[in-house]
C-alpha cells in the first residue's frame, strides 16, 4: 500500500477542486425535480465544472461515458445519464460527481428526494448521511481507519440496513482512487490515520439485502433484491485538528 499524504498546497488545491464539486451539487439540488432527465442533469454538470477551469474526473475513466453517475432508486452507483431516463415524482437520485482541478481530484456524492418520497426512503437518506458524518468523525490524526468503517457500521446496523460490501471509500489526490481502500464495515485493518492523508468516505446502504450486481452496461450496480440503496460521500483531509472536508463550498 502506497499513501501519499499531501502537503498544505496540495490540500489548498484540493479545497478548490471540492469546492466546484460541491457548486454542481448545488445546482444538482435546485435541479432535481420530476421531468428532468439525468442527460439534462449531466449537461448542467458539465458546464459547471468547464466553467470554473476544471475538467470532469469521471469522463472517459476507464470509458465512463459522462461526467457525473446518477443512480435511481436500486442503483446504487455507477448510472449513466441518459436522455430517456426522466425522474418521477417518489424517486430517489444518487449523484456522484468528481472534479480535476490543477492536477487534484475532488469526489462527492449525496442522494436526492424527488418531490414527496415515502418514509421509508426519507429514513434511508437520513441514515445513510448520518452514517458518513458518524465516520467522519474518527478522520483525524492517530485515530485507526477501521474507526471510521466501525461507526458507519454501527449506524447502519442501528437502522437496520444492508451494507454495501464490494464498493467503499478511498484515498484521493492526482488521481480519483489512491490507497487506501475504505470498507463501510469492521475488517480489522490496523490503518493509523495520519496528517495530510486525503481520504473519500462514502457509505452506501440499503433498504434490503448487502447484496448488489453489475447490470449488462457493465457500470450500473443494483442491489440483488431491487430495494432502495443511498449513497453519501465526502473527500476529508486528516488533520491533527480533527477532519477537514474538501467537498464543501469555500
Amino acid at each position: 500500500m502506497s499513501i501519499h499524504r499531501k502537503s498544505r498546497y496540495e490540500v489548498n488545491i484540493m479545497k478548490q477542486a471540492g469546492n466546484i464539486v460541491a457548486l454542481v451539487h448545488c445546482a444538482m439540488k435546485e435541479a432535481v425535480k420530476e421531468g428532468i432527465t439525468t442527460k439534462e442533469l449531466d449537461d448542467i454538470a458539465y458546464k459547471i465544472i468547464k466553467s470554473n477551469k476544471a475538467d470532469p474526473t469521471f469522463l472517459g475513466y476507464n470509458g465512463f461515458p459522462a461526467t457525473i453517475c446518477t443512480s435511481i432508486n436500486e442503483q446504487v452507483v455507477h448510472g449513466i445519464p441518459s436522455k430517456d431516463t426522466v425522474l418521477k415524482a417518489g424517486d430517489i437520485i444518487s449523484i456522484d460527481i468528481g472534479a480535476t482541478y490543477k492536477g487534484f481530484v475532488g469526489d462527492s456524492a449525496w442522494t436526492y428526494p424527488v418531490g414527496e418520497i415515502s418514509d421509508e426512503k426519507k429514513m434511508l437518506l437520513k441514515a445513510t448521511e448520518e452514517s458518513l458524518f458518524a465516520g467522519l468523525e474518527y478522520m483525524k490524526s492517530h485515530e485507526r481507519l477501521e474507526s471510521v468503517a466501525g461507526a458507519i457500521e454501527d449506524t447502519a446496523k442501528k437502522y437496520k440496513l444492508g451494507i454495501v460490501r464490494q464498493y467503499g471509500g478511498h484515498g484521493v489526490g492526482r488521481v480519483m482512487h489512491e490507497d487506501p481502500f475504505v470498507f463501510n464495515y469492521r475488517t480489522n485493518n490496523g490503518l493509523i490515520l495520519q496528517k495530510g492523508m486525503t481520504i473519500a468516505i462514502e457509505p452506501m446502504l440499503n433498504l434490503g439485502c448487502d447484496e448488489v450486481e453489475v447490470l449488462e452496461d457493465d457500470w450500473t450496480v443494483v442491489t440483488a433484491d431491487k430495494r432502495p440503496s443511498a449513497h453519501f460521500e465526502h473527500t476529508v483531509h486528516v488533520s491533527d485538528d480533527g477532519p477537514e472536508i474538501l467537498t464543501k463550498l469555500l
